[in-house]
């Protein structure tokens, strides 16, 4: 099955959109490389990595929960091969962050920023080992030079994460760091 990658991404980006098309060329880059897509499972960004993936023909976790399923009547999406049911939100997305070997954070809006902020936050603290931490896209570079202030976030947190403007170049960092686990301090 490969390193297995969490992608976090918009829910309502809908097919053709240009964050849809970058999500679904993510999931097929890594799906090439033996690696499994892990989405939260619903729609929009999560359905196009899976759907990358899936029609790479590699593996797509989906990560789902009864809160969506009860409330909001979601399921998931037609490309998820194994869905893993979470009882809450709160577990579906500690899964998602600690049950993976690395992270990309695609454009989003509360709900991914509140995952990229946790996976930040346990690595920073040592909850979860460090691993490859991706944000792709402009949003995330103009999000985050508005919030960080050397004076709360040291250097060396800033360093957990790195930021990328587009999927190819997400790819050839999680390749780059999964190779040499000492790129992983």
């Amino acid at each position: 099955m490969g390193y297995v990658i969490s992608v976090f991404g918009a829910s309502l980006s809908p097919p053709g959109s240009a964050d849809y098309e970058a999500a679904r060329d993510l999931g097929r880059r890594l799906a090439r490389l033996g690696m499994t897509v892990q989405t939260g499972g619903y729609g929009g960004v999560m359905e196009a990595a899976s759907r990358g993936a899936s029609e790479a023909g590699g593996h797509v976790i989906g990560v789902t929960c009864a809160l969506f399923e009860n409330s909001l009547a979601l399921k998931a999406n037609r490309w998820v091969r194994e869905e893993i049911k979470q009882p809450s939100l709160r577990a579906r997305v500690v899964y998602l962050v600690e049950q993976c070997d690395g992270i990309v954070v695609m454009p989003g809006g509360i709900g991914t920023l509140s995952e990229l902020a946790l996976a930040w936050s346990f690595m920073q603290v040592g909850e979860i080992r460090r691993k490859p931490f991706v944000a792709v896209g402009g949003q995330w570079q103009r999000t985050l030079a508005a919030f960080v202030d050397p004076h709360y976030i040291a250097a060396r947190d800033m360093d957990l994460l790195t930021m990328v403007r587009t999927p190819v170049e997400a790819v050839r960092l999680l390749q780059q760091q999964l190779a040499s686990p000492s790129l992983i301090k």
